[in-house]
């Protein structure tokens, strides 16, 4: 297949344009649809898997410590995210217990794992191997990933508790806020500018393939 590097075709409606420079925040977009079709670089890839490594451990920290603690007569119990996904699962409403954890939990990890994977190889101005289909999973992911509807949960169990228990906020709902707004900024970022950043491996399709 030919590769036409000094060309970027719109994702909307099919047309061609030569590539050109940009400068800083300018934005390049179809005369005919208005679709963007390049951005100039968003910023260093360095600065990008620094964040993602960072969400990695604000996401370890979110599953491991205890989102709130509940104390009742001099017994205490504490719960985490996947204590709270389980104790959904053993009622009636088992199927939410699957979908929570799959938008709280299994997603955030599919997407610091697929972005990670990809940044590192990334810093060395390559492409990671499976570059294409992690960057499709990636822009699939995006829409799927609501750490925040997890917070409104957990505040609303919370609120209905206080009045019958003792309830203290644990270090996992902190990080599990601090998580949203990481997940926002390392994940609704400019994922085409990788293939700009990186070096061309026969081995993995190009963009026009894709």
């Amino acid at each position: 297949m030919n590769v036409y590097p000094h060309l970027v075709a719109c994702e909307h409606c099919d047309s061609v344009y030569q590539r050109c420079a940009l400068a800083a925040g300018e934005v390049a977009r179809c005369r005919r649809c208005e679709a963007v079709l390049q951005r100039a670089n968003p910023g260093d890839v360095n600065r990008w898997l620094a964040l993602t490594l960072t969400t990695a451990v604000v996401f370890l920290i979110a599953n491991v410590c205890p989102v709130v603690r509940i104390s009742l007569n001099g017994t205490h119990r504490e719960a985490t995210l996947w204590e709270f996904a389980w104790a959904l699962a053993q009622g009636s409403v088992a199927p939410l217990a699957i979908v929570a954890a799959l938008v709280i939990i299994l997603v955030p990890l599919a997407q610091i794992a697929l972005l990670s994977w990809v940044l590192i190889f990334a810093r060395a101005g390559q492409r990671a191997p499976g570059f294409a289909p992690a960057l499709r999973m990636l822009a699939r992911l995006r829409p799927w990933s609501m750490v925040e509807v997890g917070i409104l949960g957990i505040l609303v169990a919370i609120i209905k508790l206080v009045s019958l228990v003792e309830v203290t906020l644990g270090a996992g709902v902190w990080a599990t806020a601090a998580l949203m707004v990481l997940l926002t900024v390392i994940a609704h970022r400019d994922l085409s500018s990788l293939w700009d950043q990186t070096e061309h491996d026969p081995k993995v399709p190009s963009r026009s393939a894709v």
